[in-house]
């Protein structure tokens, strides 16, 4: 598997409201699939991304493990008196690129990161390179591109279905519908081409200014937060260069 995660169960008569007051994704699509989503400060930043998926009448949310306990308390802390039970769920996520199973669900952030399963015993002897697919398809991580500066529509959450913009009200809606309406991205994560030695973390730099910082590299491309009106010609990172892909 690619990194380590945690499912919740959030159950309970108001589960479904519960959360779709709070996620940046229409909490209904979970009928027909996986629904990736993420929840935001009231002023707009990332805390968690993950996937949500029914299971009778509960919601299961599948998140990246370092993150499980803090997103649980938030959750609870939003609780209050509403009739919703967040708890620890024993089950493990398979992830392949193979032909669907049966029980799989295709990743809906890119066809390319294929289907996901939801076990109840672990996955072994999976060897895909998933940091190269993560890549080639933009797809930012927990941790690595994702951090508490991000702001979920320069990492691509509306090409990667992460948002919907007609659902209505959620934490942090107000500041990702003013991004999106009236306003023009001027960083954001973008592919970039590399040539030398650089790694995740380097600080990219054109014509002495800096232009983003370097995060996931897979060969000569890597995923880079930059400035885009800086990043126009070739750029520097480590004894690398770059340029946009």
């Amino acid at each position: 598997m690619s990194d380590a995660r945690h499912i919740l169960r959030i159950s309970g008569s108001d589960a479904k409201s519960f959360l779709q007051g709070l996620v940046t994704n229409d909490v209904d699509k979970t009928r027909d699939g996986l629904v990736y989503a993420a929840l935001l400060t009231p002023q707009g930043k990332y805390l968690a991304d993950f996937f949500l998926l029914a299971d009778g009448d509960d919601i299961l949310l599948d998140v990246d493990a370092s993150l499980a306990e803090a997103l649980k308390m938030r959750l609870t802390m939003y609780k209050l008196r509403a009739d919703v039970v967040i708890a620890d769920a024993d089950i493990h996520v398979h992830q392949g690129t193979s032909e669907c199973p049966a029980d799989g669900y295709m990743d809906p952030r890119a066809t390319a990161l294929g289907w996901r399963a939801y076990r109840d015993t672990a996955q072994d002897g999976d060897t895909t390179d998933w940091t190269a697919l993560y890549v080639a398809s933009e797809v930012p991580r927990t941790g690595i591109e994702l951090s508490a500066d991000s702001y979920i529509l320069e990492m691509g959450f509306e090409r990667l279905n992460g948002v919907d913009f007609r659902k209505g009200c959620y934490v942090g809606q107000e500041v990702t519908a003013r991004m999106k309406h009236k306003t023009e991205l001027r960083k954001g994560l973008a592919q970039v081409t590399v040539t030398g030695a650089a790694q995740a973390g380097d600080e990219i730099t054109a014509n002495g200014k800096p232009v983003g910082t370097l995060h996931s590299r897979a060969g000569d491309t890597a995923l880079a937060y930059l400035r885009f009106d800086r990043a126009t010609g070739e750029m520097q990172a480590g004894e690398a260069t770059l340029t946009r892909a």
